[in-house]
Order: C-alpha cells, then sequence, then structure tokens
C-alpha cells in the first residue's frame, strides 16, 4: 500500500469540483499513508431548516475524506472501491464557523478497508461525529 505523489490536496480538490464535495466546499487539507484531513465552512446551505448543521453534511464531509483516503491509499493493482457500510454517531453541532475531521485507516486489507472520522468544530474543538466506514477494494476484471 502506498501513498502515490499526485493524491496531492490539491488532486483531491480538483477532483471535488463539479461534484458533490466541491459544491458542499469541502476541501482537503493534508493527504498521508492512512490518512486525510478535510475541512469544510458551515454555511446556510448545509444547515437543517431548524438552524443546525445537517446531519448530512457531516456524514458528507466524512464520507468523503474517508473514500479519498482510500483511493491515496489502495492495494497494489486495485483501481477503485465502493462502500459497503458506513455509521455515524453524532454528539455535537455546529451553527457557523468551519468543521475538520481527520480520516484514520483502522484496517487496510486487500479486500477491505475500514476507516475511521472524527469531525470537530474548528473554533471550539468540540467532536461533532464520530463515522466509521467499510470499503470493498475493487480490481480489473
Amino acid at each position: 500500500m502506498s501513498t502515490e505523489t499526485h493524491f496531492t490536496p490539491e488532486h483531491f480538490n480538483e477532483l471535488g469540483t463539479g461534484h458533490l464535495p466541491g459544491y458542499m466546499g469541502i476541501v482537503v487539507r493534508h493527504v498521508g499513508p492512512g490518512v486525510l484531513d478535510a475541512e469544510l465552512a458551515v454555511t446556510k446551505h448545509l444547515l437543517a431548516p431548524n438552524g443546525y448543521l445537517h446531519a448530512g453534511s457531516v456524514v458528507t464531509l466524512a464520507d468523503t475524506a474517508a473514500g479519498y483516503g482510500c483511493i491515496a491509499n489502495l492495494p497494489e493493482n486495485a483501481t477503485s472501491f465502493t462502500t459497503i457500510e458506513l455509521k455515524s454517531n453524532h454528539m455535537g453541532t455546529a451553527r457557523d464557523g468551519h468543521i475538520s475531521c481527520q480520516a484514520r485507516m483502522a484496517h487496510g486489507g486487500r479486500t477491505t478497508q475500514v476507516w475511521d472520522v472524527v469531525v470537530r468544530s474548528v473554533e471550539t474543538s468540540q467532536t461533532i461525529a464520530l463515522f466509521r466506514c467499510t470499503q470493498m477494494i475493487l480490481y480489473p476484471r
């Protein structure tokens, strides 16, 4: 498993342009072996009608970080992945500012990867959510 040099924050930020991560404003800050950090500005269109950050916005940030982390850390000869399970626990929220997350590979096998993501408020360091997903690694047929 190796993080290739073209898997930079800039690569992933460009990759998201025109897709959900780009529309939401997700910005990758760091990519490394088994880790990826990303951030998101809390804006009105990411809030639920009650004025709090929509859970889907939090899940999208975490899932994007885990997915990009998986791409950057695919096993040799693998071409892609697909998410086969995800779970999130929400214990806080935000109405403004920024949220950030760090995705860490908990398991890096040949057929699956498991990623844990902690989402926090940048301004208060409060934990917003804990997220875990499992990805099935795809190979050419």
